[in-house]
């Protein structure tokens, strides 16, 4: 075999694993950045549930320094 298509081949082996190599890494990370992102709208949710409650305690509490 000519030393050229020798050289050829191994540059096609190497791109094609340095770029599957690439897609799997950046695949990886946005697994992890959505993962975050979930983590993070569960909290607000959380948040947003509870508001509701604890403006309602206000409202009593306020009713009740008013009636002393």
């Amino acid at each position: 075999m000519d030393s050229s298509v020798i050289v050829a081949v191994i540059s096609l082996i190497g791109t094609l694993g340095g770029s599957l190599g690439g897609i799997l890494v950046s695949s990886k990370l946005t697994a992890y950045r959505i993962e975050q992102l979930e983590k993070r709208v569960a909290e607000h949710n959380n948040f947003a549930r509870r508001m509701p409650v604890v403006e309602e305690q206000i409202k009593e509490l306020t009713r009740r320094m008013d009636e002393v």
